[in-house]
């Protein structure tokens, strides 16, 4: 018999980077050894990572939305436990599965009224695809609208509604008939609608990309023109959907009624990948209008029983460990903390967020020598004072973030739902005491400056 995971786990460990440098994305490997995240985790729990030095880190990053339940939530592996134990048919296709009816009424229970059906995928980007796909047929449009500095997935179509160039350069051409306006903008928006000729506008309620938040009346305000217009009001809330910002989803804060909601992340439980879109019966019966189209869209692994368990178990956890209302109250909490630093600290211009989405935005200080330390980390690269953040609250506190959007200072927090008052505690401190070092000129901005900017300036040279 070949050796188990396990005898591999052991006989192995200690290979993750070279094995990635050879035959992975050795890039990868160099901006993490560069910025000093080459950690070698062997455990995790919750919202906590732990390396092979046994060392904890609090994970604010939960890879990028997905762990809202934390790791290995005992709930979800006991789910897929049970799916496997009993031995079910699966991926029959020519059925009709019991988990996926049933994944299908809780999700709908949760949406706005008139959201009826359910159609699932494998992930956030095969999410929106459908909706293109969808909104298309149903309105025998072609034109698609998105937001500036959107981020909707990496696929051929999700990539044409991407607002930022890094993603979308050399990937051309890309789908034809999107077309972009700002965030948040009424007046943009009701121009670029006047002709009726829009299928679909797909927005994030919150904004992934630098967490920007829209007005209280603006989303309500696209459901009327959308409406007004004969278009589709989809809103994406694959990442700020399923409880992160202290409602189970972000349209709930503005009253909106979307015609689509995309969804996948926490959906999943951190287990086996899952997503879905919510949609109106007019949608769902315009595209599978008749028998012979029963197919016309689908995806094979789609509706497979381990993902199914791990959507059912994770809406029961949700709901009875009350990780909604967790969310609004601890993120509120660690906003007000955050915000409580801006009069103290000149690099802190700006903390904004709901419920566990948080940004912490910085710029340029009023003092002249901490200015032009400043002026020289955004010369050799815009956005890399953020780094000057986000590696020595790894380095020094252990706590993993990121940056939240290329070429911006803006660090972005997505905490486990499940995080306690400890946790916020620790968040709250450790910042405090990073942004202070960062006010110290021979301080954070030197060391870390020197390093940063001499990587930066080589890759423009390369």
């Amino acid at each position: 018999m070949s050796r188990t995971i396990a005898e591999m786990l052991t006989e192995r460990s200690g290979e993750n980077f070279d094995l990635h440098d050879k035959h992975l994305n050795t890039q990868m490997v160099r901006v993490l050894k560069t910025i000093g995240y080459d950690r070698v985790y062997t455990k995790a729990h919750g919202p906590y990572l732990y390396d092979n030095k046994g060392d904890e880190y609090l994970d604010l990053l939960s890879g990028f939305g997905v762990f809202a339940l934390g790791r290995n939530h005992p709930a979800i592996i006991q789910a897929l436990k049970d799916v496997l134990d009993a031995q079910l048919p699966d991926l029959v296709q020519m059925d009709a599965s019991l988990l996926s009816g049933v994944l299908a009424e809780k999700i709908l229970a949760t949406c706005p009224p008139n959201l009826a059906k359910a159609f699932f995928c494998n992930s956030g980007a095969e999410a929106v695809e459908a909706a293109i796909k969808f909104a298309r047929y149903t309105t025998k449009r072609e034109k698609i609208l998105y937001c500036e500095h959107a981020f909707h997935g990496l696929t051929t179509g999700a990539l044409s509604l991407n607002g930022e160039n890094l993603f979308r350069e050399g990937f051309g051409p890309l789908l034809p008939g999107c077309f972009t306006v700002p965030f948040d903008d009424l007046a943009a928006l009701e121009q670029a609608l006047s002709k009726k000729e829009v299928a679909a506008f797909i927005v994030e309620p919150i904004q992934g990309k630098g967490v920007n938040i829209p007005s209280d009346g603006y989303l309500k305000d696209v459901q009327r023109l959308c409406k007004q217009t004969g278009t589709l009001f989809v809103a994406d809330e694959i990442q700020c959907g399923i409880g992160r910002t202290g409602k189970f989803w972000a349209v709930e804060h503005y009253g909106a009624e979307p015609d689509m909601i995309l969804m996948a992340k926490a959906l999943s439980g951190g287990f086996i990948p899952v997503g879905a879109v919510a949609m109106t019966d007019q949608i769902m019966n315009a595209v599978f209008n008749r028998m012979d189209r029963a197919v016309v869209h689908g995806s094979t692994f789609s509706k497979n029983n381990m993902a199914m368990a791990a959507g059912i178990a994770s809406l029961q956890v949700i709901e009875d460990e009350k990780l909604v209302e967790n969310a609004a109250k601890l993120g509120g909490e660690i906003i007000a903390g955050l915000q409580a630093m801006v009069p103290k600290y000149d690099f802190l211009k700006q903390v904004r967020g709901k419920g566990l989405m948080i940004a912490v935005e910085f710029g340029s200080p009023d003092g002249l020598l901490r200015k032009a330390a400043f002026a020289g980390l955004e010369a050799a690269n815009k956005g890399l004072f953020s780094q000057t953040v986000t590696i020595p609250l790894f380095k020094n506190h252990r706590i993993l973030s990121q940056v939240a959007g290329h070429g911006m200072n803006v660090v972005k927090f997505l905490p486990p739902l499940v995080i306690s008052a400890k946790d916020r505690d620790w968040i709250i401190s450790a910042m405090d005491q990073v942004i202070a070092d960062t006010q110290e000129v021979g301080g954070a901005i030197k060391d870390l400056g020197k390093n940063l900017i001499s990587h930066a300036l080589k890759q423009k040279a390369g």
